[in-house]
């Protein structure tokens, strides 16, 4: 059995099915508005902040591409169609938060979500109960891959970092982990793992049904 004294999870894309869900809703609006090749541009914004995923849209549409009208439809869209506990939620997440409280590890987000919105989708689903503490991208200066955000987990929790698993789906939330010297786990979501984050991660698991069998070996 792997010793450890916490875990501290990314939100979307590990717990919910958030990404795919927002992708979703960008790909109904560019049919709508013609945007070609959207979802190519949209996986290079995974991971990061909202501010680069501004500069990646309009590095790839131009200087003249209405972002701000478009993520703000999008947004809309997102939550008219998944509010009020309709997120779906990624296979293993009960299992796994049950499994780490019978256990006694203390459980925590990281997510670089501002916090109302982390709450009200982890109240929604029923889940919130489970996490001691909650540290969200409106806490911090720095985002991905920035470690800041996994090492404020880590203290308000109360254990060092090194004994903590992070647990990631993106690139930049991997490396983020990995910076601040905490033990990733890559459950990857819509981006595969690559050589880099094969390097960086200490395992890499196709969902989170396998990482109550990891910690138990």
């Amino acid at each position: 059995m792997k010793k450890f004294d916490a875990v501290i999870f990314d939100m979307d894309g590990v717990i919910f099915d958030s990404e795919r869900a927002t992708m979703y809703c960008w790909l109904e609006l560019a049919r709508k508005y013609n945007i070609e090749n959207l979802e190519e541009h949209f996986l290079a914004c995974t991971g990061t902040t909202n501010q680069r995923t501004r500069e990646i849209m309009l590095e790839a549409y131009g200087e003249d591409f209405p972002y701000d009208t478009f993520a703000k439809e999008a947004s809309v869209m997102f939550h008219e169609k998944y509010d009020g506990g309709k997120l779906p939620m990624k296979s293993g997440v009960k299992a796994l938060l049950e499994y780490l409280r019978d256990q006694g590890k203390k459980i925590a987000l990281a997510s670089s979500t501002r916090k109302q919105t982390v709450v009200n989708e982890l109240r929604d689903a029923g889940i919130i109960d489970y996490f001691d503490e909650i540290v969200t991208g409106d806490m911090v200066t720095h985002s991905k891959p920035h470690p800041e955000i996994f090492l404020l987990a880590c203290e308000k929790v109360g254990v060092k970092p090194e004994n903590a698993y992070a647990i990631e789906d993106s690139y930049n939330g991997i490396r983020s982990a990995a910076a601040g010297g905490l033990r990733p786990i890559m459950v990857p979501d819509l981006l595969p793992a690559n050589e880099e984050m094969k390097h960086l991660a200490e395992t890499v698991l196709a969902s989170l049904d396998e990482v109550v069998e990891y910690f138990d070996k």
